[in-house]
Parts: structure tokens; C-alpha cells; sequence
């Protein structure tokens, strides 16, 4: 007779992405305050210039918060930072998080 596996025998905890799966390292995340700021320009610019996935350019001519995957943060930061004042900055390693480990 065969015994059926649990789901944590099916899906062990250590199955990882591979850094194969993970086309872009780095979820960045910041606001930029400044005036006359558009969102519209911003996301432009990002698709024109930089490579990543999962671009969100959203607020107002005061106001943007930025979210977006790429394997070159520091680009992203020294574009925004040139509109504005930065802030609440973030960068977590994704691939760090797919392992487990502080990202």
C-alpha cells in the first residue's frame, strides 16, 4: 500500500527560486517630493532607460512613490534623487528572500 506524502514532504521548506528564475534581483522602493513631478514622465522614462519589471509611478506634482524590480538599483536611485528630494528607501534582495535570509 502507498503511503500518501503531507505537503510539507511535496514542497520541502528549502525549495528555492534559482537565481535563473529571478530575472530581477532588486524590489526598490522609494517616494520622491519635488514639484511639477508627473508620474506619466517618470514611467516613460523608466521603460526608455532602465531594465526591470513591475514599474509602479503613482501620486501626484508633489508627491511619487515608486516601486520597481531591476538589477540596478543605484540607477534608479540617482534618476529619482535628480527630481527631487528621496525618501523612505528600500531595496531588498530578492534572491536573499527566496532563501530565506534577510534581504
Amino acid at each position: 500500500m502507498r503511503k500518501e506524502r503531507t505537503a510539507a514532504e511535496r514542497n520541502p521548506p528549502d525549495r528555492n527560486l534559482d537565481m535563473e528564475e529571478l530575472e530581477f534581483r532588486y524590489d526598490t522602493q522609494l517616494l520622491i517630493e519635488g514639484e511639477d513631478l508627473d508620474e506619466d514622465e517618470i514611467g516613460d522614462y523608466f521603460r526608455e532607460n532602465f531594465v526591470g519589471d513591475c514599474l509602479l509611478a503613482v501620486g501626484d506634482e508633489t508627491l511619487i512613490k515608486i516601486h520597481y524590480h531591476t538589477n540596478e538599483p543605484w540607477k534608479v536611485l540617482e534618476y529619482c534623487a535628480s527630481l527631487g528630494e528621496i525618501y523612505d528607501i528600500g531595496v531588498e534582495d530578492m534572491d536573499r528572500q527566496s532563501r530565506g535570509l534577510q534581504g
